[in-house]
């Protein structure tokens, strides 16, 4: 039955980022495309939230399962990180981005969605690390753009730079330069 639900879901991305240029998914668009497909294999949607402390950080941790009247079909689990604040978000809601971002990948994992581009579809074979060289490029253009550093994050959705994949890092560097060059 699981393998029936995950080819049957379509979950298109239907929102777009101004900011960042990119059409997401997000954990709402999910769970709406699942709704009728669960209920055509007679199943049910439970995700949850915890805290975890790890060392000194907290981290949400979200359990997606799928039942039907025999149990648990399947389950999976994601973590996002709670960053240690947010420019203009009170804690419920800080903590309200990490659940729904654990969420939308734990959600992803259990209908086999992949958000990653194939590495063939650009013949690209490295790997892309996101260095300290890199980060610091990215933070210079954005004092230098004055870009709010947390609607940045937050466009790109991500906690920090540090968590930008190679087509972020790019489209993020092509749209400060952009600006920087707009401004100049």
């Amino acid at each position: 039955m699981l393998y029936l639900i995950q080819q049957e879901l379509k979950a298109p991305k239907g929102q777009f980022n101004k900011f960042g240029g990119y059409k997401y998914r997000s954990c709402e668009d999910i769970v709406e495309a699942a709704k009728p497909v669960l209920a055509k294999h007679e199943a049910s949607l439970i995700v949850s939230d915890e805290i975890v402390q790890v060392g000194e950080r907290f981290y949400i941790k979200a359990t997606a399962k799928i039942l039907n009247a025999s149990g648990v079909i399947a389950e999976a689990s994601a973590f996002a990180r709670e960053p240690l604040s947010r420019k203009g978000m009170d804690e419920a809601q800080v903590t309200g981005a990490s659940s729904s971002y654990a969420r939308k990948y734990a959600l992803n994992g259990l209908f086999a969605i992949d958000d990653t581009k194939d590495p063939d579809a650009t013949h690209k074979h490295e790997q892309f690390e996101m260095t300290d060289e890199r980060i610091q490029e990215l933070e210079k253009l954005i004092k230098e753009t004055e870009t709010d550093k947390e609607k940045f994050n937050e466009a790109f959705k991500i906690f920090g730079l540090d968590e930008l994949d190679e087509e972020g890092f790019n489209r993020a560097k092509l749209l400060l330069e952009k600006k920087k060059n707009a401004k100049n």
